[in-house]
């Protein structure tokens, strides 16, 4: 059963098929988005079920308000339609998270009650300092375990604060803390069975950050939870965070949906599309009179 408030409890084998589109506005969504949000739809209506759209705009720094509105315009064009979202409405809003907080808040105060998280006053250059080896890549490198309590799983000593900006002292993030050594497996819909250990592949990672806004692992997780979704579908970049969110789930107490990640588009020189690439944009492409139907014969 599920632990935090306002979550509903649900086995999702009960429910019918739940999907959900969960662009970020800080940049024009691009082709790679468009593909992997366009399987997402096909499964859900192969599914019979409904599709989510859900606004991520927790990111005060790359957030913009243009972006939100062209968002919306460029997934309508491309022929997306939702069944639930900032602009519909629907059971499970408010469907920005900007708006989720007391969410996430009730899910922070079951993972302290549970001392499954403590405070870390390590940025990420003092985490790359530490480490043996260099990292590569863009993923969370492996958290050396500086501020990790030395017995125990969590911290309940320390009081949470959602605002630290407000207060004095140093500035401190919040991790949750992995069982070492533990194999998280699960099977994919797409790239079949995975598994990842817990302190080898990935480390002690963040789930509430120092200027007070939660973390993606976390965010997700609790907003995927509460708006019932029974399906995953993402880019493949994100198979080593399914492991995370699965540890996620479980402390929270909440049933955790399936997962299908989808190949990742890259460019002509096999670099992976990003919200840089302005000439792959939807809107780019929108202006160059080139269809929908067009660009998804190309697939």
């Amino acid at each position: 059963m599920c632990k935090v408030p306002g979550v509903k409890p649900h086995p999702t084998s009960a429910i019918p098929y739940r999907g959900r589109l969960a662009p970020s506005p800080t940049g024009y969504l691009h082709l790679g988005h468009a593909r992997t949000f366009w399987i997402a739809q096909q499964r859900a209506q192969k599914g019979g079920g409904a599709l989510v759209l859900r606004n991520e705009d927790l990111d005060a720094v790359r957030f913009k308000l243009e972006f939100v509105g062209a968002m919306l315009e460029d997934l309508r064009w491309f022929g997306f339609e939702w069944q639930e979202g900032p602009d519909c409405g629907g059971p499970f809003g408010p469907y920005n998270q900007s708006e989720r907080r007391t969410f996430y808040l009730a899910a922070m105060q079951r993972l302290l009650d549970g001392a499954f998280i403590y405070p870390c006053t390590c940025s990420r250059s003092d985490v790359l300092r530490a480490l043996a080896a260099p990292h590569q890549g863009e993923d969370e490198p492996v958290y050396p375990g500086t501020c990790r309590p030395k017995t125990g799983s969590g911290d309940r000593r320390h009081r949470f604060d959602p605002d630290p900006a407000r207060g004095s002292g140093p500035r401190r993030n919040w991790r949750f803390r992995v069982p070492d050594g533990e194999a998280l497996t699960f099977t994919d819909g797409h790239c079949g069975l995975q598994k990842f250990v817990a302190g080898v592949d990935f480390g002690d990672f963040v789930v509430w950050r120092h200027d007070g806004v939660p973390a993606y692992q976390l965010s997700v997780v609790v907003d995927d939870a509460a708006m019932q979704i029974t399906e995953v579908v993402r880019g493949a970049d994100l198979l080593k965070s399914t492991a995370r969110q699965l540890l996620l789930y479980r402390a929270l107490g909440c049933p955790a949906p399936q997962f299908y990640h989808c190949p990742l588009m890259t460019d002509d020189n096999g670099i992976r599309l990003a919200k840089r690439h302005d000439a792959l944009s939807l809107r780019r492409l929108r202006a160059a009179g080139i269809s929908p139907a067009q660009l998804r014969a190309g697939w």
